[in-house]
């Protein structure tokens, strides 16, 4: 448990960084700008209590923002996708054989599962994300093309940095 703690703690101080230092300058014409930090809320073991569920999203959405001058929009996005991340996981189908130790990736639950799940939590923070920053119904073009184009890019990278670190089991 100790193991996967402290991988989980380095895990959301290198997402931090890696958001804040690289990606945050990657902006393709305006309409794709990746949000891997969200990445550590997607890779939390299925039975966190939900309160620390709420309040880790509430911290690395605090740590982007601090460095991004956002005030507040990567925490709301980010505190919104982690309470929607319970239903996500019953729509996208628990694990048939519950173990005690899965987390929600593709070494435990299969590529289909875990580009669903990230698919729908990607595409919910993304809007609302965008949602906020225009906060114009008249840019809702706009605001729809920079959702579809950033889901792509972020739910890329995600797959791309799972593969990358997953463990078989």
């Amino acid at each position: 448990m100790n193991k996967l703690f402290g991988r989980d703690f380095v895990r959301f101080f290198v997402l931090i960084l890696v958001q804040v230092l690289v990606l945050d300058h990657i902006n393709l014409h305006g309409y794709a700008n990746p949000s891997l930090y969200i990445y550590f809320i997607l890779l939390l073991p299925f039975e966190i209590p939900g309160f620390l569920l709420l309040l880790l999203a509430f911290l690395i959405g605090f740590g982007v923002d601090s460095f991004s001058n956002s005030i507040g929009l990567h925490t709301f996005a980010t505190v919104l996708i982690a309470y929607l991340r319970p239903w996500v996981i019953r729509l996208a189908g628990p694990p048939a054989e519950y173990e005690g130790n899965l987390k929600p990736g593709i070494a435990d639950m299969g590529f289909r599962w875990f580009f669903a799940y990230s698919m729908v939590l990607v595409l919910a923070h993304q809007l609302v994300l965008y949602t906020l920053e225009s906060l114009r119904l008249a840019e809702i073009g706009s605001i729809l093309l920079k959702t579809l184009t950033g889901s792509i890019l972020t739910l890329a990278l995600i797959i791309v940095v799972e593969y990358l670190f997953m463990r078989k089991r």
